[in-house]
């Protein structure tokens, strides 16, 4: 089955903008922004439309710029050269950190701690998986790519689960074998078409979060091939994309009812 993000993603927004609608006001998302090209206003762009289908109001600032008044922060990434990643997005407070990007933050899922919001990407796999009944616990699962927005917290959240995971980068020397034996893989690598139909076993959960660009085309890091060989298959675009957007915006609901005492 192909998953269709985009409707599934509706429903998120809908569900987020019930909840905002009774806080009494909309939550203001801040995004902080250190680069200003053509790519980033587009995505910024179509960011604030799912703001405002979430019930919330995005903003965008300069990087550095004061967010007191924000419900909740993003940073826009990637930032360019000569700006560390990790301190911009460590100015983001616990209590306004919608993308779950900051050191404490992360740290707080990492530990699974009882309060903790769900990383974007990890929350459009959750909710995939819940919508879909599927099932990690026991299951040998694959993640390609150890990046911060989705191998990582994708392999950690996993394991919570109680999956069997194993973490492999489009570097490795053999993703075939590994891959063969997964019942769940989830991919970032932003390799276009790493995976192929002949690596995968048959019914496999394949969760494609990875991105490249070809000629102005975006690729998913498993060729489109790979879906009838899968019992769920994320198309790229069209299938984690619009969910983790989704997700994000319900974080910054969620943030906000926190702070309200709602």
């Amino acid at each position: 089955m192909i998953i269709d993000g985009r409707t599934l993603a509706k429903d998120i927004l809908a569900r987020a903008k019930t909840r905002a609608q009774a806080l009494g006001r909309p939550p203001l998302v801040v995004a902080l922004v250190a680069s200003d090209t053509p790519a980033t206003r587009s995505y910024l762009a179509m960011k604030a439309k799912r703001a405002v289908d979430a019930g919330c109001i995005l903003e965008t600032r300069a990087l550095g710029a004061p967010f007191d008044d924000a419900d909740a922060v993003i940073v826009q990434l990637p930032v360019p050269e000569g700006i560390n990643q990790k301190e911009a997005c460590d100015t983001i407070t616990v209590e306004k950190d919608a993308d779950v990007l900051s050191s404490a933050t992360r740290g707080k899922f990492e530990r699974g701690d009882a309060d903790v919001l769900l990383p974007p990407v990890v929350g459009a796999v959750a909710e995939i998986f819940k919508t879909y009944a599927v099932e990690p616990r026991g299951k040998k699962a694959v993640v390609i790519g150890n990046g911060w927005l989705v191998g990582s917290p994708c392999a950690v959240w996993l394991t919570q689960q109680g999956a069997e995971v194993s973490v492999l980068t489009s570097k490795s020397d053999d993703l075939s074998a590994p891959l063969r034996g997964a019942d769940i893989v989830v991919s970032g690598a932003g390799s276009q078409h790493l995976i192929k139909p002949d690596m995968l076993k048959q019914g496999v959960v394949l969760i494609d979060a990875g991105t490249s660009e070809s000629d102005g085309t975006l690729a998913g890091d498993a060729s489109p091939s790979c879906a009838p060989k899968c019992s769920l298959f994320t198309p790229v675009p069209g299938g984690v994309g619009p969910l983790a957007v989704a997700c994000l915006f319900e974080n910054a609901v969620a943030l906000t009812e926190k702070a309200m005492n709602i």
